[in-house]
């Protein structure tokens, strides 16, 4: 017997990003599909990547921080007053029903941490910068989940660790949104240093544990990225187009 999810996450309105992951899954034969979050918050297309993921019912969704923002009834993000006056009634009540964390079998998904969708789970961030936790600290975080495969977003940069105590986190990277920079805890830079739209499947036979494969799917970012231009979106532009947060 053999089985497949396939792990989107961070999709930040960027349609044709996560039309072409959503062929490549479907070629692929897959046909259950976990989103970690952060779906609809960018200059992109917010409306019509909210239509495509509504229309496949075979998708697990996870409340994203910037879910949880767009449900707020207001913000000063720039990104939150572009897509919130687009969102329908019918879009809103469909983020309400996303869930904190999903389980399946020995797998957990979340967005940031299992605790918060605000936190990166393997990153930290201080006054020089980003940089990964030891697995040893990662081990120590993590002691209460049952679980031995932990999936997480919210960073956008693909990533599988391993753990001393034999669990394995792994980030799919972003479909739609490959870098971005960030004021809080303190200024810093996401960058996966791709433009390709990345995800990750995780299969496996009776026989075997779980195998992690990442994915990098190639698809028009130079029309995703000048349609952020044309938005008024210089820096989601550059982040698409070159998977850095700056030229």
């Amino acid at each position: 017997m053999h089985k497949a999810i396939a792990v989107i996450s961070d999709i930040h309105s960027n349609t044709l990003a996560l039309e072409a992951v959503l062929q490549d899954i479907s070629r692929r034969g897959i046909n259950l599909i976990v989103n970690l979050g952060d779906s609809l918050y960018g200059p992109v297309d917010p409306i019509g990547t909210a239509g495509l993921l509504m229309e496949h019912a075979n998708i697990v969704h996870i409340m994203g921080n910037c879910d949880q923002i767009l449900l707020e009834e207001s913000s000063d993000s720039e990104t939150y007053r572009f897509v919130k006056p687009r969102i329908t009634s019918e879009i809103e009540q469909w983020i309400r029903s996303f869930q904190d964390t999903w389980v399946f079998e020995d797998l957990l998904f979340c967005h940031g941490t299992p605790f918060s969708n605000s936190e990166y789970l393997v990153e930290e961030v201080n006054e020089q910068g980003v940089r990964y936790k030891s697995p040893d600290r990662l081990a120590l975080g993590l002691k209460e989940i049952s679980q031995k495969y932990i999936f997480c977003g919210h960073s956008h940069v693909p990533k599988t660790i391993f753990l001393p105590d034999g669990k394995l986190v792994v980030n799919p990277g972003s479909v739609g949104l490959p870098a971005y920079e960030e004021e809080a805890p303190f200024a810093h830079a996401m960058e996966s240093g791709s433009p390709y739209a990345d995800y990750a499947i995780a299969y496996k036979t009776e026989a075997e544990g779980w195998n992690i494969e990442h994915v990098m799917v190639r698809y028009d970012w130079e029309q995703a990225g000048s349609i952020a231009e044309q938005n008024g979106r210089n820096d989601y532009a550059v982040a698409i187009k070159t998977g850095r947060a700056t030229q």
